[in-house]
């Protein structure tokens, strides 16, 4: 049975040259740390804080994310869909999660706040409830996906297929209808 470590701090650790502990990290917080390129496997992150971390590539085989707050982390090109869908749940607020990978996850009411998701694959990703507020959506594929009661009001650069997307309910501004029309090629003036 794995240790638990709980309450614990880390500041500025290098895990790409200082080996993550297989453990379960509890109420932990992660400042300024590096992650990068690494792999971490079977371990579970709970109601864990990510601060200003480098978690480019990670590879995150079965590990568990539940109630874990991401603050403004480099997150480029991580497949979630390698995480252990039990109980996943986080948030992400001013982090860059561009060529990220959420194929299929069930995240529903998941908060992204001022992020940069370009080129990410929400394709038949249930995001139900989910806000998108202030976040840059180019390249963003919604193919299949669950958007119902979603908030995308404040979301821009995206383009969404409503005939391939679940939409009831969803929210959105009137500039943002010019990416749910963007397939019919229709001219929009203002």
């Amino acid at each position: 049975m794995k240790k638990a470590i709980e309450y614990k701090t880390f500041k500025n650790v290098d895990y790409t040259s200082e080996p993550l502990i297989d453990s379960d990290y509890e109420a932990c917080r992660f400042d300024n740390c590096n992650f990068s390129e690494i792999t971490i496997g079977d371990i579970n992150f709970i109601e864990c804080v990510f601060n200003n971390c480098n978690l480019s590539m990670l590879m995150p085989n079965n590990t568990s994310f539940r109630d874990v707050v991401f603050k403004s982390c480099k997150m480029l090109g991580i497949r979630f869909d390698n995480c252990n869908p039990f109980l996943l749940s986080f948030s992400f607020d001013s982090c860059t999660l561009n060529f990220s990978s959420f194929y299929n996850l069930k995240i529903l009411q998941t908060r992204f706040i001022n992020c940069k998701l370009n080129e990410v694959d929400f394709a038949s990703a249930n995001l139900t409830k989910a806000t998108f507020r202030q976040c840059d959506l180019s390249g963003t594929i919604f193919d299949y996906t669950i958007l119902e009661g979603a908030d995308l009001t404040t979301a821009y650069n995206f383009t969404i297929n409503p005939e391939e997307n679940m939409l009831h309910k969803a929210r959105f501004s009137i500039s943002g209808l010019e990416g749910l029309l963007r397939k019919y090629e229709l001219i929009i003036e203002d």
